[in-house]
């Protein structure tokens, strides 16, 4: 079951990051993979960084939502703001 909520929570968090970074997204298959890595690269960041933002489903949201931005900042870095081109050329 935890497997479940894990995925909606990385769902709902690319989509708040979605909307955050004014993209259009990677469609909802694409999306639930930002929010589930982005979930993950967030808690790794918090972990090294000693930040606690508390437990329960609103504390994972924050720290998936921190993890998708990270992540989607670093895609548009390399993608660009449209997929396929690039920002440097």
């Amino acid at each position: 079951m935890w497997v479940v909520a894990f995925i909606v929570i990385g769902a709902f968090a690319a989509w708040l990051a979605r909307l955050f970074m004014r993209g259009s997204g990677f469609g909802l298959a694409g999306d639930v993979i930002v929010g589930v890595i982005g979930a993950l690269i967030g808690a790794y960041v918090f972990r090294a960084t000693g930040a606690e933002i508390g437990g329960g489903p609103a504390g994972s949201l924050i720290v998936a939502f921190a993890g998708a931005v990270l992540l989607l900042f670093v895609i548009r870095l390399f993608l660009g703001r449209r997929s396929g081109h690039r920002s440097w050329s």
